[in-house]
């Protein structure tokens, strides 16, 4: 079956998911994304088809910038419409994400997180996503983890509905369980549940701390209404099966990336490697990637060490792709 995909030979796209298969793309009415990541133009394009243009990485709207309607309840055999104020944009292989046209866009964060945890925990049967947002990191992950189950944990009643609308498309529902609610809070997460992949991509800031979107979902992303760093460690650490992995995205400047190092401290984990992102050759790194596991599932010689990783460059001087980047990319299933 031919089914339009961003894909031209240059990796392998994976399945065809049922969304593809049984949604005609005149069905998919009112929305026409072009798969960016930390889109902001507002503009659509003319048809549908343009869901699978070639993505290209913008550095953190979290950083400086802004980063994501539909409240009711998504019933099981309910159409996959894309509604007006909405967008179905290509990310790994043929799968698709829902966004809101206006709101919260997936980032390079949320790609590179994604790419990290399941590059150092390639065999997780098992995988948890906090503060999992749209799905992104989740659904990128269960692409390139074609036999694990998900738990994935939002507290925003949209991104929960956007979430489910994806998971439906891209065939994800009998392993893929979308919790909404404040993963901190009771009864979310039961304390026997254990995962071998743990993935989040944290709000960066305090409130405060910046300029505060008046778009709720945009608000969330960036500032830290229902957690910080600290708490998605501690929760990690709760969670994670023996010998688990728990990979996350955080700023790299000096004072946020002691926050990183108190909160695994605080909750007993070790960070075990990270890679400073820097998002343009010659630049800062903004964001660092962190791979960590817990104190007692490592030799107690291993345990106050962390292998610091060459910075991992996005874009070259002259605006280009980064080999490398172009490389990652390929791996998670997008065009490079």
């Amino acid at each position: 079956m031919n089914v339009e995909s961003h894909f031209k030979g240059w990796a392998k796209p994976g399945p065809v998911p049922p969304g593809a298969r049984l949604t005609s793309l005149s069905s998919l009415k009112g929305g026409e994304g072009r798969g960016e990541e930390a889109n902001t133009s507002g503009k659509a394009d003319a048809a549908i088809s343009a869901a699978a243009k070639n993505p290209s990485p913008q550095p953190s709207p979290r950083l400086g910038g802004e980063r994501g309607k539909n409240s009711a309840v998504l019933e099981a055999g309910a159409p996959l419409v894309v509604e007006p104020h909405e967008t179905l944009d290509a990310i790994s292989g043929h799968f698709r994400l829902f966004q809101l046209r206006d709101g919260h866009r997936f980032s390079t964060d949320d790609i590179l997180t994604a790419w990290y945890g399941t590059s150092w925990c390639p065999t997780a049967r098992t995988a948890l996503d906090l503060g999992s947002g749209l799905g992104t990191v989740g659904m990128i992950c269960a692409w390139r983890l074609p036999g694990a189950t998900f738990v994935t944990v939002e507290a925003q009643r949209d991104s929960v509905m956007l979430a489910r609308k994806s998971a439906r498309y891209n065939g994800l529902t009998e392993r893929y369980d979308i919790r909404e609610g404040d993963f901190r809070d009771a009864g979310i997460l039961h304390a026997d549940e254990k995962f071998d992949l743990i993935t989040g991509s944290p709000p960066y800031f305090p409130l405060g701390d910046g300029v505060e979107s008046e778009h709720p979902q945009k608000l969330a992303c960036r500032f830290e209404l229902r957690g910080t760093i600290a708490d998605y460690c501690t929760t990690a650490a709760k969670h994670l099966a023996a010998g688990g992995f728990f990979a996350c995205v955080f700023p790299h400047e000096a004072v946020q990336l002691a926050r990183v190092v108190a909160g695994a401290k605080a909750a007993g984990l070790v960070i075990v490697r990270k890679r400073p992102v820097v998002f343009r050759e010659g630049d800062p790194a903004l964001v660092g990637l962190f791979g960590l596991m817990r104190a007692g599932d490592l030799p107690e010689w291993f345990r106050g060490q962390t292998w610091t990783e060459p910075e991992l460059v996005i874009r070259m001087r002259d605006g280009k792709i980064h080999p490398e980047y172009s490389a990652v990319k390929l791996a998670i299933g997008f065009p490079p």
